[in-house]
């Protein structure tokens, strides 16, 4: 797509939420740096929450000898607050979002414009996600985040479909968008990209996604720390809902259900045998779907048992959380509570 300078260029921004990072922000920057800039002029801000881990020695040292990349101040720590201090400022045709922990292909630039030169509609592109695991439990987590039955329909995970899709992650977004929609909520701690995003679909807007916009994403990750994240998700998701007073996706109702499900149905089955069969054979039933999704999700035999727990976990974890915000947020009316607050990784 031509920019609007004058000089055929797109002014391209891409902007990098960072905190403590040093051992993944000099990837991140490298490729980027490595990336085909033919066409396009680029720059980088790295809006780091106060790194004290060397993080910020490392952006410097990269800056000096590459100027377009540039180390921005992100006192308030959180990632939406990084967000729109790199997107605020004018000066930019397309801004993108990627991760501290990501690594972009040579032509992940190039098919990100190409994508909204062919389709005018679209106000945000995107691609897929390739995870890179650090270890064995990171790869059977991961494994049960790229499999719809883990993530349901979140394709840039999953990578099962390309076109018109209802979110994206490292979306490369039109400036036109923010003028028209806004920024990001900084009031959210999880889902901001997700509430942003079904703004710029209800401002009609498309968001189209191509498996060509390619990524790769360092996974840390446990157990414990997938219980705490996808429980925040759920709890936020209410938080949406009740902003837009709708429903943003009802398939982020199916966790709550599985929860009362599992709760309901054990005191039901406690009362009588009926209730017993229909509980048991409700378990049965999603114990043999979770563990054919495994067999589908993994390449090791070894890897199953664990990637059936990830696969749980995630539905547990995100659909107590939005129980939990459904009672807090919408049944007591209150405010999301100062350890909601608290940012999981």
């Amino acid at each position: 797509m031509t920019g609007t300078n004058g000089t055929g260029h797109t002014k391209v921004r891409v902007v990098i939420p960072c905190r403590n990072e040093r051992d993944h922000i000099a990837l991140c920057l490298r490729s980027l740096i490595a990336v085909d800039r033919t066409g396009s002029k680029v720059e980088v801000w790295v809006c780091d929450g106060m790194s004290d881990d060397g993080t910020r020695e490392i952006v410097t040292t990269i800056s000096a000898t590459h100027p377009w990349i540039k180390l921005v101040d992100n006192p308030a720590r959180t990632t939406p607050h990084a967000m729109n201090l790199g997107l605020r400022p004018e000066g930019y045709d397309v801004g993108i979002i990627l991760g501290a922990h990501a690594e972009v292909e040579e032509d992940f630039l190039r098919e990100n414009l190409a994508l909204l030169e062919d389709h005018p509609e679209a106000g945000c592109v995107g691609g897929v996600i390739e995870n890179v695991f650090q270890d064995a439990r990171s790869r059977r987590i991961g494994a049960a985040m790229g499999h719809p039955f883990g993530v349901g329909s979140a394709h840039f995970r999953t990578g099962r479909k390309a076109g018109e899709v209802d979110t994206v992650a490292f979306g490369a977004y039109r400036r036109a968008v923010f003028e028209q929609v806004g920024y990001f909520d900084e009031r959210l701690v999880r889902n901001q990209d997700d509430e942003f995003n079904y703004r710029v679909v209800k401002a009609g807007w498309k968001i189209r996604l191509s498996p060509r916009i390619r990524s790769r994403y360092y996974v840390r990750a446990s157990i414990r720390k997938l219980f705490r994240q996808y429980k925040q998700y759920g709890y936020w998701k209410v938080y949406v809902n009740r902003l837009h007073k709708s429903i943003t996706t009802w398939r982020q109702l199916v966790p709550a259900f599985f929860v009362l499900f599992l709760v309901v149905g054990a005191l039901l089955a406690a009362v009588h045998p009926v209730f017993l069969l229909g509980y048991a054979s409700g378990l049965v039933l999603y114990g043999a779907a979770a563990l054919f999704s495994a067999f589908q999700a993994t390449e090791r035999l070894g890897d199953v048992p664990e990637t059936v727990i990830a696969f749980v976990v995630l539905h547990v974890a995100y659909g107590l959380g939005y129980l939990q915000g459904m009672w807090e947020l919408l049944l007591l009316g209150r405010e999301p509570k100062a350890s909601a607050h608290r940012l999981t990784r």
